[in-house]
């Protein structure tokens, strides 16, 4: 019984030692990178889970869809994720922390909300 035990703990603790990152995820309306409330809301809490793992670095890539003028909604994607980045540093992220990476306006997704977004992601360094 006590090795079952002690095999069952070793389990939790591989599976929590090798637990994927979650992603925090903050919508943006149509043509827009300012934050609403749900975004800031989303955004104080990685600032909180990023104050408890200070040897994470903070991941924004920001999203766009794809229009007739691409240049126009990598500019979107761009200043959506430094909306994001800026917000966490007002929150208490050290900038070092943080890495900031716009990604190229796409709808290949099948969602038109869906690339007007930005994902946050804690990872080891």
């Amino acid at each position: 019984m006590r090795r079952l035990f002690s095999v069952a703990c070793l389990s939790l603790l591989a599976a929590c030692a090798t637990q994927t990152p979650r992603k925090y995820v903050v919508f943006f309306s149509n043509q827009s990178a300012e934050l609403d409330q749900a975004g800031l809301d989303v955004v104080a809490q990685v600032a909180q889970e990023a104050g408890k793992h200070p040897s994470r670095i903070v991941r924004v890539e920001g999203y766009a869809g794809a229009s007739k003028d691409l240049s126009a909604d990598a500019l979107v994607a761009i200043q959506r994720a430094k909306a994001v980045t800026l917000k966490l540093h007002d929150d208490g992220v050290p900038s070092e922390r943080i890495v900031q990476t716009p990604r190229a306006p796409s709808n290949l997704e099948g969602m038109v909300v869906g690339s007007r977004r930005v994902e946050i992601e804690l990872t080891s360094p």
